[in-house]
């Protein structure tokens, strides 16, 4: 057996010293097949002797169980996020607030890695445990996907106990094959190489991870037992000897303006790396330096990220579509011939609007630069216009909705072209979630999840079909028993009973929140009479605009808004207002709710004030008559009191609305 054990840690050891060669260094030393037949051995002998299989052993890397769910870690010490720069002139700001303390400065500077940040310990020279970044404080154990990795050491060589910090990545190469064969078996592609990082770390399953090309760079240590460093650099040095793959592009500079020309250089040649990175990160090297400059709550401010220039890159428009978004707004979208940018493939580029597509002059078929807004959302940038051909085609946004065939319209003072139509498949779903909420109809056991459920059975398809629901229909749908179905036919029941105004707030007609639909109520006996009112009628209200007297014109002379009136109608919903008189006691007063009410919430409260045509605003002014006041009500009550504007308790504001 002594024999065997030998073996086996001979084995170990020179396969782990050669994945360092490979997977570290780059510089193989002997053939794959060679390194196959070792590993094929040491499973062998692992499976004929499973009694002498180690945690650290390279056949494990592939080989643990899958997990339930990740556990939480608390980092011994914080992982904190570091400031960021985005000029030349922010990194001498940097430098000279660095000089206030010490004249005698060296940075060292790495390169800013686009990946998933990860804690590993090592406890007697052995990976113990390894955590993602999560808030600083708090990470998930990903030991288990860690492992996987084969540019990282399971054993080091040194029995030492140590925390290093990494950033684990996907080669940019790797990312583009392993998206391919995913679109070829029809999965979700990833969007980019972090995302990728991030999700293959995340797996539950270790296999799973085991099957992707990922690899780590470490660029830190918070504690090394028994070591002490003078300076950063040094401490990278001893990481990369005891078998660490520490980034090799990292440079020590003796002042600012070495760090500028290096941060000016990968500017230019980032692209070609194997890997993404978004940015340079600069470090004080002296560490006793570093302990005198210390740390805010959030960034240490020895250190900073500097970050890229968005990327730019040329493509051609294509053809350019429209999508309408929940809320009914039409959006053009530029489809773009492909791009790798920023370490994704780019084939659509938001346009916002027809302002926007007027202003660049975007047209179908020209040569355009495209770059990531906030590194994030692509957007054409300029249109080269000395490369047009001739041939390229103009494009106004439609004026009806490309989805419900409704009239789109763009109210006066806005950008937005919006879709009129209420019973809208693009943004039905959120139509209705408005509708049923607490503020509107306020319709209980109504929720997105039935929502969704129903729009998919094909149970409603407008706001008005929910009154038509059948109690057989409910509890043939997911979670929906007998008592449950009940419940929500008995809520919809009650909410026929609700004033004009909450229906009128919850047909989510654009711009008429739950002020303007009391205003209305107060101005109208009938539904109807809202639906006859023109522009210039409207317009002479008191607090309707001509914004809002347009967006509900165009509401109201949409075909397929009149049928969900008329369905709620034929299912007995109220629509006329209540006494006027009622309504108006607090015609033009302005409220002001601070504190903790014991018999209101502060929606219920601002519910009774606006229901009897009162207003309520968030701060205290001497145009404020009333200031409502609970438990703990902070400046708004000292202030009231300054300018002498009334106070309320709970009681004086019963009596007003209940008078």
């Amino acid at each position: 057996m002594e024999e065997i054990k030998a073996e086996l840690e001979e084995l170990r050891e020179e396969i782990n010293r050669h994945d360092y060669y490979y997977f570290v260094l780059d510089k193989p030393k002997i053939s794959d097949r060679e390194y196959d037949k070792m590993m094929q051995r040491l499973v062998e002998l692992e499976e004929e002797y499973p009694e002498l299989i180690t945690p650290n052993s390279p056949t494990q890397r592939v080989g643990g169980e899958a997990i339930d769910e990740f556990a939480k870690v608390e980092h011994r010490y914080p992982m904190l996020s570091l400031a960021k720069s985005f000029s030349q002139e922010e990194l001498r700001d940097f430098d000279n607030r660095i000089k206030k303390i010490d004249e005698n400065i060296e940075y060292v500077v790495e390169l800013k890695i686009d990946g998933l940040s990860a804690s590993l310990i090592y406890e007697g020279g052995k990976l113990t445990q390894a955590a993602t970044r999560g808030n600083g404080t708090i990470g998930e154990d990903i030991s288990h996907n860690i492992r996987t990795l084969k540019s990282i050491p399971l054993r080091l060589q040194e029995e030492i106990d140590l925390e290093v910090r990494g950033e684990v990545y996907f080669p940019k190469d790797k990312f583009i094959e392993f998206n391919k064969e995913r679109e070829n078996l029809g999965e979700d592609l990833f969007a980019n190489p972090r995302n990728a990082a991030a999700g293959s770390m995340r797996q539950l399953d270790p296999k799973v991870a085991a099957t992707r090309p990922l690899d780590i760079f470490i660029y830190d240590s918070p504690n090394i037992e028994g070591k002490s460093f003078e300076k950063h650099s040094y401490r990278l040095d001893y990481l990369e000897e005891l078998g660490f793959k520490v980034n090799p592009q990292r440079k020590k500079c003796k002042d600012i303006d070495q760090v500028i020309d290096y941060c000016e250089y990968w500017t230019d040649h980032r692209e070609e790396l194997n890997y993404e990175i978004d940015g340079i990160v600069i470090k004080v090297d002296k560490l006793a330096l570093r302990n005198d400059l210390g740390r805010t709550a959030k960034h240490p401010r020895w250190a900073i990220a500097y970050k890229f220039p968005a990327q730019q890159k040329e493509t051609k428009v294509k053809d350019i579509e429209i999508t309408v978004g929940r809320t009914g707004a039409l959006t053009p979208t530029a489809i773009l011939e492909p791009v790798l940018l920023d370490g994704s493939m780019v084939g659509r580029a938001t346009l916002h609007n027809q302002d926007e597509i007027e202003r660049k002059g975007v047209r179908i078929g020209d040569k355009v630069i495209i770059q990531k807004a906030g590194d994030i959302i692509p957007q054409v940038v300029k249109v080269l216009k000395d490369k047009r051909s001739g041939g390229e085609k103009k494009f106004s946004i439609p004026k009806q909705c490309p989805v419900c065939g409704a009239e789109a319209v763009r109210l006066d003072g806005e950008v937005v072209i919006s879709c009129t139509g209420g019973a809208c498949p693009a943004k039905l779903k959120e139509e209705i979630i408005h509708f049923v909420q607490r503020n509107a109809m306020n319709i209980e056991g109504v929720g997105p999840a039935l929502i969704e459920q129903l729009l998919e059975n094909k149970l409603i398809s407008d706001i008005g079909d929910l009154y038509s629901l059948k109690k057989e229909e409910l509890m043939n749908l997911d979670r929906m028993g007998e008592k449950s179905s009940q419940n929500v036919l008995d809520a919809l029941k009650r909410s026929k009973d609700n004033s004009l105004a909450q229906v009128l707030f919850g047909l989510g007609i654009r711009h008429v929140g739950s002020r303007v639909a009391q205003v209305l109520a107060q101005n109208y006996d009938s539904i109807d009479k809202v639906a006859q009112a023109g522009e210039e009628e409207l317009g002479e209200i008191n607090e309707i605009g001509p914004k809002i007297a347009q967006s509900i014109v165009s509401y109201f002379s949409q075909e397929q808004n009149l049928k969900i009136i008329k369905k709620l109608k034929e299912a007995g919903v109220n629509l006329e207002p209540e006494s006027l008189e009622l309504s108006n006691t607090l015609e033009g007063k302005k409220f002001v709710v601070t504190g903790t009410l014991e018999e209101f919430t502060r929606k219920d409260a601002k519910e009774a004030i606006t229901k009897l045509g009162g207003r309520v605003t968030s701060s205290v002014s001497k145009n404020t008559d009333y200031v409502v006041v609970g438990e703990n009500p902070g400046s708004k009550y000292e202030k009231a009191q300054e300018l002498g504007i009334e106070i309320l308790d709970e009681k004086g504001f019963r009596d007003i609305i209940d008078s």
